[in-house]
């Protein structure tokens, strides 16, 4: 059990290094089950699309047109974002589960949650930017 003496003996950098973990690996799975230019192809296909919709605001054929095109376009987004959700829900939540039974014990038992949010929120950003 030194794993979790040291996560005790040192729970704000224990849950900063752990969700940054978690974050990066997340971050690599979903950039390698998905397909990068297909989903900058959809994003801007989709910014297209909201520009089109400000220039034929009077015209509500064409707006419905558009909106439809935008609809599939989502749906095509979604499925891409799900495939990688698919590799790491179970993983994740297995994660969750025995970081919660370690921090109940540590002095930010009440907050580590916070901690975790905001060091993923962080971590994903700056990961996204350096991966691309």
């Amino acid at each position: 059990m030194a794993l979790t003496d040291l996560i005790v003996s040192n729970p704000i950098a224990s849950i900063i290094s752990i969700s940054f973990f978690v974050t990066l690996v997340m971050t690599l799975v979903t950039k390698h089950f998905t397909d990068q230019t297909r989903m900058k192809e959809l994003k801007e296909k989709q910014k297209a699309c909201q520009k089109e919709l400000k220039e034929n605001k009077g015209d509500v054929e064409a707006q419905k047109k558009i909106q439809k095109e935008m609809m599939s376009g989502s749906m095509e987004l979604m499925k891409h974002s799900f495939k990688p959700m698919i590799f790491t829900f179970i993983p994740l939540i297995a994660i969750f589960w025995w970081v919660r039974g370690i921090f109940l014990e540590t002095a930010i038992a009440d907050t580590w949650l916070w901690w975790y949010i905001g060091t993923a929120i962080g971590s994903s950003i700056i990961l996204r930017k350096v991966l691309n």
